[in-house]
């Protein structure tokens, strides 16, 4: 077999040549560059320069302290409703070609995330007192 029929077959290992070759160039480029990095990079290590710096302001306490699981659980919350919205978009766009089919399907929709968001609301995860 010629070169042209081996690439003009599907499923051979030769077709994931090129991927192969972008992965080892661009590993290789990364290492490289930490490396040249590395070697010319200044080699002068003092306090100063090892201490944290926190946009001019210093830092206060220890870093590690624990979060509160209600502000993750807002910020997921968020992310959720968010992404209800922008799937309001598409039927803004089409919603004369949609009809009353289409009308429907959007408010099972936002039923479904009402139950949703009744459901968190009875559950407390929006209460901040504790």
């Amino acid at each position: 077999m010629n070169f042209l029929m081996l690439a003009a077959e599907p499923n051979t290992p030769f077709n994931y040549f090129p991927i192969a070759l972008q992965l080892v160039v661009a590993i290789g480029f990364v290492v490289i560059m930490m490396a040249v990095t590395h070697l010319l990079g200044p080699r002068r290590k003092t306090n100063d320069k090892l201490v944290n710096f926190e946009s001019g302001i210093p830092s206060v306490g220890n870093a590690r302290q624990p979060m509160g699981i209600k502000y993750f659980l807002v910020a997921i919350l968020f992310v959720l409703f968010d992404v209800e919205v922008i799937f309001f978009y598409p039927y803004a766009v089409n919603f004369r070609f949609l009809g009353q089919d289409g009308f429907m399907e959007v408010v099972m929709f936002v039923g479904f995330f009402l139950c949703g968001f009744i459901y968190i609301v009875k559950k407390g995860a929006l209460d901040w007192e504790d």
